[in-house]
């Protein structure tokens, strides 16, 4: 699969994504439910800890794309959820340190919610991934 950037500006990439990018060549899609800072059992975790619950929504969208033989390198779009956008924002140096050494910044949308599906819930990251 080759993956080419679009970006008619340069300040998204600053930020750590690309605006758009073209795909050739990809034969498999998987789309992930949203994963959030859920134990192996489904229970919140982290509460009140937005850091803490960003890591281990991550954690579990790696585990997602393990299952399916992917990784974050495979990754072409996300949809993230903040109750607090400022806040995920100042922890946000997490999506730079995993996605990074997969030389990958997917286009993203960053939303500020009232509530995730459960409560004590901060934040949800949703994928695209293409291999």
């Amino acid at each position: 699969m080759e993956r080419k950037a679009v970006n008619p500006w340069d300040w998204s990439g600053k930020l750590g994504y690309n605006q758009a990018e073209i795909i050739i060549g990809a034969r498999r899609q998987l789309i992930c439910a949203g994963q959030t800072s859920v134990d192996g059992d489904g229970r919140p975790q982290h509460p009140g800890d937005m850091r803490g619950q960003i890591g281990l929504a991550l954690d579990n969208l790696e585990a997602v794309l393990t299952a399916a033989g992917m990784t974050l390198r495979d990754v072409v779009r996300l949809g993230l959820y903040a109750t607090d956008v400022e806040e995920a924002l100042r922890n946000f140096d997490l999506m730079g340190k995993r996605f990074g050494p997969h030389q990958v910044a997917p286009p993203m949308t960053l939303l500020g919610v009232t509530a995730l599906a459960m409560p004590g819930l901060l934040f949800e990251i949703e994928a695209t991934a293409l291999a």
